[in-house]
């Protein structure tokens, strides 16, 4: 096969998933993700042929800073209950570190492999200089912790295993259209930039066209209990201080975590840049109205192991169900 070029059934209308020798799930732990791979269960695609990926923003390194502590575990108990293998992968130091990065290279990124952890980057370009919060925008080079943070990590995980070379590899996640305008212009299937001489590699949005309603569904049938976030009112499981989320969502983390708060607003007056364009965090904080929690969701949220069962038979719609669901322009 001429790697080069994509098979001949594939285009980036109309794409076989079948024709692929695996399929990677960006699984981030919110709904979008798990109806991918649901989806694939759906139609048939080989289990033994799926993984899931998580890319942990806020690497190994230091305590959690941007997202809900029980992320990770819940993943990993997800995977778990529906047998699928779980990689996770993370630059260095996660959110902190690249947004603290002064006259320093970006650090290199880390990557979970069935035989052990692989290490890449981090050792070329030109040192620069952040000191500021990923900005509200559209822009990926703005917004940049989904970029260097998820999107780029998973590219040097893809282009840094051998594994996947002289393969077709599958990339599917979740961005809908519903979302938003940006989104919306999205390809449901287009040829992901680690393609190569070496690998082929395309990207597939499945629920690109699918309604939240179609989401919930899917999740109903096969009974998986959403990430605490849902049950806490948040409308999308992103990181539990998004620099997406609303006034309300930030007055509830200052009310189960003001810590947090506190420690983002020292950082947006030692960089003398807020974290939204409106105004500083508090302001955002004092417009708000925190949602109202269950304790129980509250410590589950907050803790680094995720203890509820993962398939449930008495399944219920979350609270956060067609609520706020702030999120990229």
């Amino acid at each position: 096969m001429d790697m080069t070029q994509p098979p001949l059934f594939v285009t980036a209308d109309t794409l076989d998933p079948f024709v692929f020798d695996r399929a990677i799930i960006g699984l981030s732990g919110g709904k979008d993700s798990i109806a991918c791979l649901l989806h694939l269960f759906e139609i048939g695609y080989p289990k033994e042929r799926i993984e899931c990926w998580h890319h942990d923003v806020d690497g190994r390194e230091a305590p959690a800073f941007m997202d809900w502590p029980c992320t990770r575990d819940y993943c990993r108990k997800l995977c778990e209950a529906l047998d699928i293998p779980l990689y996770f992968s993370w630059r260095q130091g996660g959110f902190e570190r690249e947004m603290l990065r002064e006259n320093q290279l970006t650090a290199p990124v880390l990557f979970e492999t069935p035989d052990g952890i692989g290490q890449a980057g981090g050792v070329r370009g030109e040192p620069n200089t952040r000191r500021k919060f990923p900005q509200q925008a559209a822009s990926l080079s703005t917004r940049y912790c989904s970029s260097s943070l998820k999107i780029d990590v998973c590219s040097t995980a893809i282009a840094n295993q051998p594994r996947f070379e002289k393969k077709r590899t599958l990339l599917v996640t979740g961005e809908r259209a519903e979302e938003s305008r940006a989104r919306a212009g999205y390809a449901i299937a287009e040829h992901h930039k680690t393609s190569n001489g070496k690998r082929e590699v395309w990207q597939w949005r499945p629920v690109h066209g699918w309604t939240e309603q179609q989401v919930w569904d899917i999740m109903e049938k096969y009974r998986i209990n959403p990430h605490p976030a849902y049950h806490l009112g948040w409308g999308r499981a992103s990181c539990m201080t998004c620099i997406f989320g609303s006034p309300s969502q930030w007055a509830s983390v200052y009310q189960i975590a003001p810590q947090r708060v506190i420690k983002i607003h020292a950082y947006e007056q030692d960089f003398d840049c807020t974290l939204r364009r409106d105004g500083d965090i508090m302001k955002a904080v004092n417009r708000g109205t925190p949602y109202d929690m269950d304790p129980h969701y509250v410590q589950l949220a907050l803790s680094e192991e995720y203890t509820d069962p993962i398939l449930v038979e008495d399944w219920k719609l979350p609270k956060g169900a067609f609520g706020e669901s702030c999120g990229p322009t």
